[in-house]
C-alpha cells in the first residue's frame, strides 16, 4: 500500500482506474489521461503539438496548479486550443500563461476570412474558481465560458496588445481582430479584477443571468457588451461595476439583432464605471445589429437598464457620441434610471422610439449647454 500511494503522489505514474487523492503531473499531452484521474493536477511548461488541443476533463473537486507556461504549435485549424471541464474545481494559474501564438494567424480579418484561426482559444466549462491565469496572443476569440454551476474568474490577464499594430498580412489594419475577451452564455458567473487588452469586445454576454463583471480593465477593444442578441434568448440580472475602459470604440453597449424575435434583455445595472478615450459611443443601445443606428427590429424586449451609485463617468473623443439609443417600436419599456451616469466630450446622440430614460442629460462640452435626452441640442 505504501508503494502504491508513493507512486501516485509522484505523479500518477500508475494507470489507475478510479478517482484517487493523488497528484497528476502533466509534462506533455501523453500525461493527461492518467493525470486527470487525480484530484490534484499540476501543469508544467510544455508545447502542445500543432493541430492538437489540451483538454482536461476533471473529476469533481480537483485542484489544478500551473507551474509553467503552456505553448501551442501553429497550425490553421478550428480549435479550441484548451478546454477544461468539471465541477467544484480550483484552477490556480500562479501567474503563468497560455500562449496562443497569435502572430502566426493574425491577418486583420479575425473570423471574417483569411487564415482559419482556432476559436475560441480557451473553453471554460467548470464551476468553482479560475484565477491568476494569463492568456497571450490569442489567434481570435479568447474565452468561451459556459460554467455548469457558480464560477468566479479572477485576477486574469489577456494580453493581445501585439495585435494592435498592422503586420505584413493585415493590409494596414490592426493585425489582431475578433479577439473578444470573454464570450459568455451562462448563469452564475463572476469575472473580477482582471486586465484585458484586445481588439474586440472586452466582455460579450450572449445569453444568461446572474452575471457580474466588476473591477476589470479593458483596453483598446470594443467595450463591454451585451449581445449581439439572437432569437429565443433571455439575458437578465447583469451587474457591470467599477470597471476601467480605456481607448475603446464603445464604453458600454447593448446590441440586439434586427431580425431576432422572442428574446429579452432585462435588469441590467451599471455602477462606478470609468471610461476614457472612447472613440464612437459612450453608451449605445442599438436594436439594428449588424447595422449601427439603422432600422431597428422590435423582437427583443429591453427593460430595466439602470445606472446606480456610484457614478459612472465616461469621456468620449471629439466626433464621438455620448449616448445613442435606437429602439424598435414598442420594444424598449419602463423607466430607466440614469441618474448616476455622466458622459463628457463629443456630441449628443439620437434617442429613437423611447422616452423612458430618467435623470440624465447629455452635456455638450463645446457649447456649455445641456440637452435633455430626446430633445435636440443642435448636434
Amino acid at each position: 500500500m505504501f508503494v502504491l500511494a508513493s507512486s501516485l503522489i509522484l505523479g500518477c505514474s500508475l494507470a489507475i482506474g478510479a478517482t484517487a487523492a493523488c497528484v497528476g503531473t502533466v509534462n506533455s499531452l501523453d500525461d493527461v489521461a492518467n493525470a486527470v484521474k487525480c484530484t490534484t493536477v499540476n501543469l508544467n511548461s510544455f508545447t502542445v503539438p500543432p493541430g492538437q488541443a489540451l483538454t482536461l476533463n476533471l473529476v469533481t473537486g480537483t485542484t489544478v496548479n500551473m507551474y509553467g507556461d503552456i505553448f501551442f504549435g501553429n497550425l490553421s485549424w478550428a480549435g479550441p486550443l484548451f478546454t477544461v471541464s468539471g465541477k467544484s474545481v480550483t484552477f490556480n494559474g500562479n501567474g503563468h500563461a497560455f500562449d496562443g501564438g497569435g502572430p502566426f494567424y493574425w491577418d486583420g480579418l479575425g473570423g471574417n476570412g483569411g487564415v482559419l484561426k482556432p476559436a475560441p482559444m480557451m473553453k471554460i466549462k467548470i464551476s468553482g474558481t479560475y484565477s491568476n491565469v494569463k492568456v497571450i496572443n490569442s489567434p481570435s476569440r479568447v474565452y468561451s465560458v459556459s460554467n455548469p454551476a457558480p464560477l468566479v474568474m479572477s485576477d486574469l490577464v489577456i494580453d493581445n496588445s501585439q495585435g494592435d499594430v498592422p503586420n505584413a498580412q493585415s493590409n494596414g489594419l490592426a493585425a489582431g481582430h475578433n479577439t473578444d475577451g470573454f464570450d459568455c452564455s451562462t448563469t452564475d458567473l463572476t469575472i473580477q479584477n482582471s486586465v484585458i487588452h484586445n481588439q474586440d469586445d472586452c466582455l460579450a454576454i450572449n445569453k444568461g443571468s446572474n452575471i457580474v463583471f466588476t473591477g476589470n480593465s479593458c483596453t483598446n477593444g470594443h467595450g463591454i457588451s451585451i449581445g449581439s442578441i439572437d432569437s429565443d434568448v433571455i439575458v437578465s440580472g447583469i451587474i457591470i461595476s467599477n470597471n476601467l475602459i480605456i481607448n475603446n470604440d464603445q464604453a458600454l453597449r447593448i446590441k440586439t439583432k434586427a431580425a431576432s424575435t422572442n428574446s429579452s434583455v432585462t435588469n441590467v445595472t451599471y455602477s462606478g464605471n470609468t471610461a476614457t478615450g472612447i472613440r464612437q459611443f459612450g453608451v449605445i443601445i442599438d436594436q439594428s445589429y449588424p447595422d449601427t443606428l439603422k432600422i431597428p427590429g422590435n423582437g427583443v424586449q429591453v427593460s430595466g437598464i439602470n445606472f446606480v451609485a456610484p457614478m459612472s463617468t465616461l469621456s468620449v473623443v471629439g466626433g464621438a457620441e455620448k449616448v445613442a439609443v435606437n429602439c424598435g417600436v414598442g420594444s424598449c419599456s419602463g423607466t430607466w434610471d440614469w441618474s448616476y451616469l455622466k458622459v463628457y466630450g463629443g456630441s449628443a446622440g439620437p434617442i429613437n422610439n423611447f422616452t423612458g430614460i430618467a435623470g440624465f442629460r447629455q452635456y455638450d462640452s463645446f457649447s456649455s449647454l445641456y440637452s435633455q435626452i430626446g430633445i435636440s441640442s443642435g448636434h
